[in-house]
């Protein structure tokens, strides 16, 4: 019997991660050649069904390809195995991982989150600098009209009502000392930021790694800060993390940075602040997604809004196949 290594990747995925599959036969190829099969859009047969031949394959990565139970009965030569069933690392039924487990059947799992991290972290530093000295606005604004040379101070078109200029000296303050906030912490820091983070759950070694030192308390964090990043996923207990009184306590003209999930903030209460003009806002997610076109946030002068699409980069697509294509054998 000829063996077979097959990737099977659904278009609902190619979608979303559009290099990935390709990236991973070429990673994978030291396992031994993989076969390639890209469903057609509106595919809605299962994984059995993707591949002529399932009784000669070995290795198998599926890729939001519906799988069921009685699909893995017909693998019965199957040795290694990734089965996600959705586009972030859906694990396969329980019922169908069972069954493969009982035969031996090495099932390998995918992290929901991590291949991001560095494009996340960068994007946030980008929108961290394109608020402190309005590019975006600046942009803009010469497009339409010759305005923007005319500066009141020679060449200073930042707004000295929000704090403005360099990372350098800022008083950074952020949210979690996870993957992607470690990450920007240890850039801000590299640029001369004075970094402090709150995270009750991050061992210490990770606020040293990252440039910068521990805050104890939520309420301590938000009292000085210049730049308030809140960065930590959207879970359960994230839910409403930054809560409206801490947004009320943070200093006139603070720069808030949104690059993770909106929904860890009292949206509600960023809001008023920032169409009171009392502090400026810089963010990839919102608490309604797509944004209005009507919606007060778009086009305001202390705004900077991008459309969710902190983490998408080529590079997180490979890391994506990077991450998974190490754990086979």
């Amino acid at each position: 019997m000829t063996i077979q290594n097959v990737i099977v990747v659904h278009p609902d995925f190619e979608q979303v991660w559009p290099y990935t599959a390709e990236s991973l036969r070429q990673l994978l190829g030291r396992a031994g050649e993989f076969e390639l099969i890209r469903l057609a859009p509106g595919w809605a047969g299962k994984l059995s069904e993707a591949i002529a031949a399932p009784e000669k394959v070995v290795r198998l990565v599926s890729l939001a390809v519906p799988v069921t139970a009685s699909c893995m009965d017909r693998f019965p030569n199957l040795r290694e195995a990734y089965i996600g069933t959705g586009n972030y690392a859906v694990r396969i039924p329980e019922e169908a991982y069972s069954r493969l487990k009982d035969r031996g059947v090495s099932v390998y799992a995918q992290p929901s989150e991590g291949y991001w991290g560095q494009s996340v972290s960068e994007f946030a530093l980008g929108l961290t600098i394109c608020a402190l000295r309005r590019i975006p606005q600046m942009h803009r604004e010469m497009i339409e009209s010759l305005e923007p040379w005319k500066y009141e101070a020679q060449q200073f078109g930042d707004d000295p009502r929000f704090v403005n200029g360099t990372v350098e000296g800022k008083r950074v303050r952020i949210v979690g000392a996870g993957n992607i906030a470690s990450r920007y912490a240890s850039f801000v820091s590299m640029l001369g930021a004075d970094v402090a983070v709150w995270d009750p759950y991050a061992a210490e070694p990770a606020f040293h790694r990252a440039g910068s030192r521990k805050e104890w308390y939520l309420e301590r964090l938000v009292r000085d800060a210049e730049i308030f990043v809140p960065m930590v996923p959207l879970i359960e207990g994230t839910k409403g993390l930054v809560t409206a009184e801490l947004i009320r306590m943070l200093p006139q003209g603070c720069i808030v940075v949104l690059a993770t999930r909106a929904g860890i903030c009292d949206m509600e209460a960023i809001r008023r602040r920032v169409l009171a003009d009392e502090i400026s806002l810089a963010a990839d997610v919102f608490d309604i997604e797509p944004l209005p076109m009507d919606d007060p946030l778009i086009g305001r002068h202390n705004v900077i809004h991008t459309p969710h699409n902190a983490g998408r980069t080529k590079e997180a697509n490979f890391k994506w196949a990077e991450m998974l294509a190490a754990q086979f054998q």
